[in-house]
């Protein structure tokens, strides 16, 4: 009998803790960098802007920690736009399984980055500003900006390897989902600091 009390005990500390914890969470602040290694193209180094964009850097530094990404795809190319990728799917219908808090102006969150070249932000559904998971794109040229901005949560930039992005994308056809032998491989997701 006392062995139960103390195990429902302790269960319950440990939900309440959890629910303390993640309850009006503001995210992860600050700079941080991680890098994408592509299978057959290189590694991609990006920086993570969590002033700007706090609960989408939390979210994504989260699932490189768990190794989300690893052995996802890229699923989506359209051209002199955007490179689409992480959903497990491979499909451009799946993500994790929670949802984010759209961090930009259309949503009510101030969000200066535009979405310029190297810009790295988040897909979401159209009709749902709140739907932002595991998907994220990156902007292939500055022209982005006028369509995007104020629309999607933009977390941070390309510092290096944007090469290895325009060598993919000579590489692969335009398309909402590439065919599956088809999509580039993200063989790993690693938060540096």
């Amino acid at each position: 009998f006392f062995m139960k009390k103390a195990i429902s005990l302790f269960m319950t500390v440990i939900f309440v803790l959890l629910c303390f914890s993640s309850c009006g969470t503001k995210g992860l602040k600050g700079t941080h960098h991680v890098e994408m290694v592509i299978k057959n193209y290189g590694t991609v180094k990006i920086e993570l802007d969590g002033d700007k964009a706090p609960v989408t850097v939390e979210n994504f530094v989260n699932l490189c920690n768990n190794g989300f990404y690893n052995g996802l795809t890229f699923h989506r190319y359209v051209k002199d736009f955007v490179l689409q990728g992480g959903d497990p799917e491979g499909t451009g219908l799946g993500g994790c399984e929670s949802s984010i808090i759209g961090e930009f102006s259309a949503n009510g969150h101030k969000n200066t980055i535009k979405h310029k070249r190297g810009v790295i932000s988040m897909a979401r559904n159209q009709f749902d500003y709140n739907s932002a998971s595991s998907q994220f794109f990156i902007c292939l040229k500055n022209s982005c900006s006028e369509d995007l901005d104020g629309q999607y949560a933009a977390f941070g930039r390309i510092t290096e390897g944007m090469d290895i992005i325009d060598k993919i994308c000579e590489n692969i056809p335009e398309s909402d989902c590439i065919p599956a032998d088809r999509q580039p491989v993200i063989e790993s997701m690693k938060v540096i600091d």
